[in-house]
């Protein structure tokens, strides 16, 4: 049985790492693309050659030609502009719109039937632009954001409790950046509630520093932004579509009513499986927290509206 194929369009830090990921946790055989003469190409051979070293069976191939990417289940979008230090997400807005609206041309045409991740900032709106460049199904164009915003919030609790990053289950709600809407009552460390273990005051702190998590690593790198952590939470996706496993994950999805939110993309728990979104299951949240997811969805829906002004 042939493995599952994906691209990975950007052989950045972000792609290339995703496709690292992928293939050593021989999930699929990957194609990395960029525009870049030879620079996919040689990382995708500097991977097979690790592969005697680290015994995956996987297949990577680097190539400049969209011909390459045919028939793939899953389509990764990590190209784009990377913000720099005091560039907003929104900063990226129209550039990255550009380069990401020739891309899901490409793609869609050759892998008609792919599931269609969003990296690029600011991933909301891309996530929009995407679904609607592709002319797919809205359940099979997604986001990558919440795995992420989750995966940082899970490690900033873990410090704070001197437990192991697994032990926390956390989640984070709405769009990718400062109006993303953490949610500690459903957040569990061993399956206790993280507002029985921490003050409230503890907790908005991480809160605070969860939603500018991206920006932290910014500041740090100041040349470039985060990677490895973005990679990770792409792979978690791409494994539970193309294993098919019904996993629930906080994702960037199309609203049909959920939350009260509709015909906008927003960052809320999802169930993944090989059709994209098989169902986006609703948890009971405060009126505060509503109010923020509202919020958050409605500045998406602005965004999309400069879009569409272009």
């Amino acid at each position: 049985m042939a493995n599952p194929k994906v691209t990975v369009v950007g052989a950045g830090f972000v792609g290339a790492t995703t496709a690292q990921r992928l293939v050593e946790k021989e999930l699929a055989d990957v194609v990395l693309i960029d525009v870049v003469e030879g620079m996919p190409q040689g990382k995708a051979l500097d991977m097979m050659e690790s592969a005697p070293v680290e015994g995956f069976h996987t297949r990577i191939t680097g190539t400049n030609d969209y011909a390459d990417t045919k028939n793939s289940d899953v389509v990764v979008i990590t190209a784009g502009l990377a913000r720099k230090p005091g560039m907003s997400r929104d900063d990226l807005l129209l550039k990255n719109a550009e380069i990401v609206g020739g891309i899901v041309e490409q793609c869609a045409a050759h892998s008609p039937r792919a599931i269609i991740i969003t990296v690029t900032n600011p991933l909301d709106a891309m996530t929009y632009l995407a679904w609607k460049k592709s002319g797919f199904a809205n359940s099979r164009v997604l986001g990558m954001a919440g795995v992420l915003d989750s995966a940082r919030y899970a490690y900033f609790l873990s410090e704070e409790l001197l437990c192991k990053p697994g032990d926390v289950e956390a989640l984070v709600f709405g769009g990718h950046g400062d109006e993303m809407v953490p949610v500690p009552q459903l957040t569990k460390v061993k399956g206790r509630p993280v507002t029985e273990l921490l003050e409230p005051e503890v907790i908005e702190k991480i809160n605070q520093r969860a939603r500018v998590g991206g920006a932290e690593i910014v500041a740090l790198l100041k040349t470039g932004s985060a990677y490895y952590a973005p990679s990770s939470s792409v792979v978690q996706m791409v494994k539970a579509i193309v294993q098919n496993t019904a996993e629930i994950l906080p994702c960037c999805v199309y609203m049909t009513g959920q939350y009260g939110i509709k015909d906008v993309y927003c960052g809320v728990p999802a169930r993944l499986g090989r059709e994209g979104v098989l169902e986006i299951p609703e948890y009971k949240l405060t009126d505060d927290q509503k109010k923020a997811l509202a919020a958050s969805a409605e500045q998406v829906r602005e965004n999309c509206a400069k879009l569409q002004k272009q």
